[in-house]
Parts: structure tokens; C-alpha cells; sequence
């Protein structure tokens, strides 16, 4: 199953993407993806709804904006450098253990929303990444029990200003939060529609010259892995968000390094994960 959101900013409704390319409007459901929906059953539950109530969902014109296919999480935990020729291109060790940081959850936006090129920037640069949906509550699970604790996979641009995250005495967070700095979807896809994640090819092009072009094959720390360490630390909820690395390719890497501007078109995807598009935008 896909699942997707549509609408107007912050008057989103929930919807599902069909195998022919239809999107249908199924608010009729009763419930957003949320907490409460991943965590009682909610994928299991809206497919046996759909069996009897198909035919009478709404079709979801293609004109009609998607937002980020699930509600603001509690939160998004992001892994850095995980993958080995990311951390080289960065400067920095290949990590023991993973590394861990928080993105703002007021960062998400939908998939093809405008990236905002926040006040002072100069350095903000583009990371393609496969992101996790938790579907069960985990804490302190094992890796062998780690992908039922999996609702889903989604295409996340973990967009970072590298002068806030580097340069300006703090954690990660501070470059990696500003708003529009998460735009994900276009939909969540179930595990089912996905196979193995950690073989997903996956790519990014900015003003149509690639930038990214990587395989999830090439994890330091693989799905299962980070999920199971993560829990190890916090109580991961439905619904919460794991962002799982960039490969290499970012502006960062670059010699000169190279980074967004107002105008540069970036568009990303993933193997079974759909295309997204962001236009940037000054901040004014």
C-alpha cells in the first residue's frame, strides 16, 4: 500500500496511491496518519476498508497538491554519516557506532514544496535519504525483531546548512531544523511494496545535473541496525521518523563545495519510493 496526503498547507486529508497511478481521497476512513493510526493497526484496518469502500472514494486530480504523507510525528531521528564515502567527502571518521541527531518536526514539508533558504544562509545543501516510518512502539528491541517495528519507507531530503551545523558552536540540529528543511514523501510505501531497503538505488540532481547517485547496499549501519540501536535510547512511537544517511555527492564534497541558491530546482528519488521536486526560494 502507498499512502499519501493531499491538500492545502496544513488542511491536509489522507489518501492512498493505487498500483494504475490513481490517488483516492480517503478521509471517509476517518482517520490521518498519525500516531494513533500506525500504532493500532491503522495500514491493516484501511485495507480491509478499502475492499468494501473503493469505488466510493473520491479521485484525487493531479493538479491537487501532496503534502508530506503522514501527520507531524514526535519526532525525526536522523543518522549521519552513514554512509563510508559521505563520511571521507565530510572529512570525518567512519563512526563505530551510529551517529545520532534530532530534526525539527516544524522542519517537514510535502514533497514538492519550496525549499526556503533560511535568513544569513550561504551554505545550504541538498541530502537524498531513505527515511524509516516506525509502525509499533520499540524500545529496546533486537535486530532480528527490529522490521516489525517497520510501517513503512519514504523519500526524505534532509536539507542542512552547513555554516549552522559546523560552524556555529552546536549540535547538528541547528542546521538541519530550519523550516522547509524536510520535505518528505511523495508517499509512504509498506514493506510489502518495497523488498529488501537495504538495497535501493537512490539519486538526486540539482538544476538537472546529478549530483547523487547511490545504493542503500552501501549502508555502514544497515535498516535493521538502526533501528535496534536507536531503541536502545529512546522509545521510538508510531509514526516517528528514522532518516537513515546520505551517500556521497553533497555540496559539502564538492571542490569548490557548492551549495543551494535561489532558482536551483533539486529533484530526488528512490528505487519503489516515487520522485520529488523542490524549487528554492530566498528567504524574504
Amino acid at each position: 500500500m502507498k499512502l499519501i496526503r493531499f491538500g492545502a498547507i496544513n488542511e491536509e486529508k489522507p489518501g492512498v496511491l493505487l498500483e494504475n497511478g490513481t490517488k483516492l481521497d480517503v478521509s471517509a476512513f476517518g482517520h490521518d496518519y498519525d500516531e494513533a493510526f500506525f500504532g493500532d493497526n491503522g495500514i491493516e484496518k484501511l485495507q480491509t476498508w478499502l475492499k468494501n469502500n473503493e469505488n466510493n472514494c473520491p479521485i484525487i486530480g493531479d493538479e491537487i497538491r501532496l503534502g508530506a504523507p503522514l501527520m507531524r510525528p514526535s519526532k525525526i531521528v536522523c543518522v549521519g554519516l552513514n554512509y563510508a564515502k559521505h563520511a571521507a567527502e565530510s572529512g570525518m571518521d567512519v563512526p563505530e557506532e551510529p551517529v545520532l541527531f534530532f530534526k525539527a518536526t516544524s522542519a517537514i514539508v510535502g514533497p514538492n514544496d519550496p525549499i526556503v533558504i533560511p535568513k544569513g544562509s550561504e551554505k545550504t545543501d541538498w541530502e537524498v535519504e531513505l527515511a524509516v516510518v516506525i509502525g509499533a512502539k520499540a524500545s529496546y528491541v533486537s535486530e532480528k525483531e527490529a522490521l516489525n517495528h517497520v510501517a513503512g519507507y519514504v523519500l526524505h531530503n534532509d536539507v542542512s546548512e552547513r555554516a549552522f551545523q559546523l560552524e556555529r558552536s552546536g549540535q547538528w540540529v541547528k542546521g538541519k531544523s530550519c523550516d522547509t528543511f524536510a520535505p518528505i514523501g511523495p508517499f509512504i510505501a509498506t514493506p510489502d511494496e518495497i523488498g529488501d531497503p537495504n538495497n535501493l538505488n537512490l539519486w538526486l540532481t540539482l538544476n538537472g545535473e546529478e549530483m547523487q547517485n547511490s545504493s542503500t547496499s552501501d549502508f555502514i549501519f544497515n535498516i535493521q541496525h538502526v533501528v535496534s540501536y536507536i531503541s536502545q535510547y529512546m522509545t521510538l512511537l508510531p509514526g516517528d521518523i528514522i532518516s537513515t544517511g546520505t551517500p556521497f555527492g553533497v555540496g559539502l564534497g564538492l571542490t569548490p563545495p557548492r551549495y543551494l541558491k535561489d532558482g536551483d530546482v533539486v529533484e530526488l528519488g528512490i528505487e519503489g519510493l516515487g520522485v520529488s521536486k523542490q524549487t528554492c526560494i530566498a528567504y524574504k
